[in-house]
């Protein structure tokens, strides 16, 4: 039963509400005037809405509006008037009201906008539960002595201010790892800036990460702060920091030796506090022999170099990883008590999860989708991974560089998907990223 909170001086309104939606099986408190909606709150649990007037005398909804927010956050707050303005609208929606309505109204335009907001409430709750759940995977918790031990050092590694580079596979975890490596340092209480390399333009990613001024450029109408000043204090972390444009590794490798730089089309020199995480599916040293990056940032960003290792290299964590997957999208899916038959559970052990961890994820999540019963069985997993088990891409006295085995990952996804998005969504990238590097390994 949803706790509804109604401030209004006009006693008939005030009546008619409370009587109708006690009716309507609310529980209801009224109040006449703000100081006796604050004294409920102060009283009760709290609420799940409130329903006040705007123009009251002492305190008005507006400023009751501000105190509410400060005292039940998460309760949705709409502001009832007879003196309905633009200006007095888009001032309570920049206070944090959820809705506006102007009176006279009827019961049922009030009861729609009242459930509306009660509905919004109820889902941004389950999307938190979700977040939280999702958030409390422990995705770095390993049974691999490997993947124990590289978590170890980045836990030591955290508590410097010495710039990390995370080299592995793409889908391995190295985003996850960077959160972490955030939470344990220092800088935990300050930002936490992903800038993902391979999405943007070279002039769109030079504008995000540095910023630009007003005029700099067609459409840049006002100053805009980029992802390193938004970090001050911070980490910044740089995924596929291989994908960089030459031009602007010149300018990355200035912030890390003297932490300054200018916005795009400025002037004026910003200094910033900003840790660097990089990461990169790519062997750096390799692109530094082709001529692709720069060998003094590669210094720069090599301090600390930890290899995020494949899942097929600590296959004893498949199906832990499974496990906390299936529990997290079976919650997001609606689909409680869903469990691995037997022979989905030896199938998932037995493929060499070439897209590594976001494949299986990506796996699971579409078996608890297409699922009919309480058991994930064999035929709800893809088929991909029933295909046999390729050769390696070399001789075993010859491991496959990261590029190799990526390179010949995507040619494989695409000669078996029937579009580039379907190939797109296998390897957990976009259409843009996989078309860039098709170009770059020469994949028709």
């Amino acid at each position: 039963m949803a706790r509804l909170l109604i401030v209004d001086d006009e006693k008939n309104i005030r009546r008619s509400l409370e009587t109708f939606f006690t009716s309507c099986g609310y529980s209801v408190t009224a109040a006449a005037d703000a100081h006796s909606a604050l004294h409920a709150i102060a009283s009760a649990d709290g609420f799940d809405l409130v329903l006040t007037d705007f123009r009251m005398a002492e305190i008005n909804g507006l400023e009751l509006l501000e105190r509410v927010k400060r005292r039940m956050p998460d309760a949705p707050v709409v502001l009832m008037t007879a003196y309905a303005t633009v200006e007095n609208a888009v001032a309570a929606m920049k206070a944090g009201a959820s809705d506006y309505l102007s009176k006279p109204f009827s019961l049922q335009e009030v009861q729609h906008v009242v459930e509306r907001a009660l509905e919004l409430r109820s889902l941004r709750a389950e999307n938190r539960t979700l977040r939280a759940a999702l958030d409390d995977l422990p995705m770095l918790d390993s049974r691999s002595p490997r993947m124990r031990a590289l978590v170890q050092t980045a836990r030591q590694a955290a508590a410097s201010e010495a710039t990390i580079l995370l080299v592995g596979e793409s889908g391995t975890g190295k985003n996850v790892l960077s959160r972490e490596i955030h939470g344990w340092s220092p800088r935990a209480a300050r930002p936490f800036v992903a800038v993902n390399c391979t999405t943007l333009s070279e002039e769109l990613l030079e504008s995000e990460l540095f910023g630009h001024v007003r005029g700099a450029f067609t459409g840049a109408v006002k100053d805009k702060p980029g992802r390193l000043e938004a970090a001050d204090g911070g980490t910044v972390f740089l995924d596929e920091i291989a994908d960089l444009p030459v031009a602007l590794q010149a300018k990355l490798l200035r912030f890390l030796q003297e932490r300054r730089f200018e916005r795009v089309g400025g002037a004026a020199t910003i200094e910033v506090d900003a840790r660097i995480i990089a990461a990169s599916n790519r062997n750096l040293e390799h692109e530094v022999a082709a001529g692709r990056f720069r060998e003094d940032l590669f210094y720069r960003v090599n301090v600390i170099s930890l290899p995020v290792p494949a899942l097929r290299e600590r296959a004893e964590d498949i199906m832990a990883l499974a496990e906390q997957f299936l529990s997290a999208s079976a919650l997001r899916n609606r689909r409680p008590g869903l469990k691995f038959a037997p022979e989905a559970a030896q199938a998932l052990r037995a493929w060499r999860w070439p897209g590594n961890v976001r494949e299986l994820r990506n796996a699971v999540e579409r078996a608890v989708v297409l699922s009919r019963g309480e058991t994930i069985s064999r035929e709800d997993l893809p088929d991909s991974i029933f295909r046999p088990q390729t050769a390696p891409l070399t001789a075993p006295d010859a491991p496959a560089s990261l590029e190799e085995v990526e390179r010949e990952h995507i040619r494989r996804v695409l000669a078996d998907a029937v579009t580039l998005e379907d190939a797109a969504d296998t390897l957990g990238i976009s259409v843009a990223t996989l078309w860039r590097k098709r170009k770059r390994y020469g994949i028709e």
